[in-house]
């Protein structure tokens, strides 16, 4: 059994010995307001949880768990955050239950404070999550409604793979109304990440969805923000994206 506090403090200064100064400036271009870096990619903090956990395969979920909580409580850069997410990823299929969800909203809430972490945990954390956990999607909608904008954009990027998603030999597809009615609900925000979001959420739907979609823009086109409206109509059939676009400037 590993100590949490003990092995939270080896991983940080495991990260830290990769920090590269030069990288973390060239981030900055990524961000609209300065984030506190060490300069390590993705990837790279991928590999330090892999590697940490090579030779102890069995360590708990739930010990996981509190190491993920032990880093995002102590993070002062941004990449602390996304390894306390590393640590959680090879478990979060079938090793955790509604308690990781609960955790994730609190963590965006808590501890999230740009896009790239946001998405981050959507995408490799949730999304693994979600695959073991299928009926536990529609729990995001309420996210919609937080006072936190990550988690109003982790309300529509949480699902984006999921519109259409084969899971096993069945296919699973995120009910129409759920897109939809979360687009109507954040149309308005007043964060461009979460208006971008939601076109982003817009965009996969219409590949799966082309008439639905089309049709809801020609219904909102006047309220929709221009940023939402490009997003949703970026990989539409040329001509109907023309259409449509010439309608969003009307």
């Amino acid at each position: 059994m590993i100590n949490v506090p003990t092995a939270a403090d080896e991983l940080s200064k495991t990260l830290a010995a990769r920090a590269d100064p030069d990288f973390a400036v060239r981030m900055q271009r990524y961000f609209p307001h300065e984030i506190r870096a060490l300069g390590v990619g993705n990837a790279a903090v991928a590999e330090i949880a892999t590697d940490y956990f090579r030779h102890r395969r069995d360590t708990p979920a739930a010990t996981r768990l509190l190491l993920a909580e032990e880093l995002l409580a102590h993070a002062e850069y941004h990449e602390e955050v996304l390894l306390g997410f590393a640590v959680l990823h090879k478990v979060a299929r079938t090793g955790l239950g509604e308690e990781l969800l609960e955790r994730c909203r609190h963590w965006l809430e808590t501890y999230v404070s740009n896009w790239a972490q946001c998405d981050d945990m959507c995408l490799k954390l949730l999304y693994p999550f979600f695959l073991g956990h299928l009926e536990l999607i529609p729990r995001t909608r309420s996210w919609a409604e937080s006072a936190s904008p990550w988690a109003r954009r982790a309300a529509n990027v949480a699902v984006v793979k999921f519109v259409r998603r084969k899971v096993g030999r069945t296919v699973f597809e995120l009910p129409l109304s759920h897109v939809l009615d979360n687009c109507v609900r954040l149309m308005h925000d007043d964060d461009v990440y979460v208006r971008k979001g939601s076109g982003w959420l817009l965009k996969v739907t219409a590949e799966a969805h082309p008439d639905e979609v089309a049709e809801f823009l020609r219904t909102w086109h006047t309220e929709m923000p221009r940023d939402t409206f490009r997003y949703a109509v970026e990989k539409m059939d040329p001509r109907l994206r023309r259409s449509l676009m010439a309608l969003g400037q009307g």
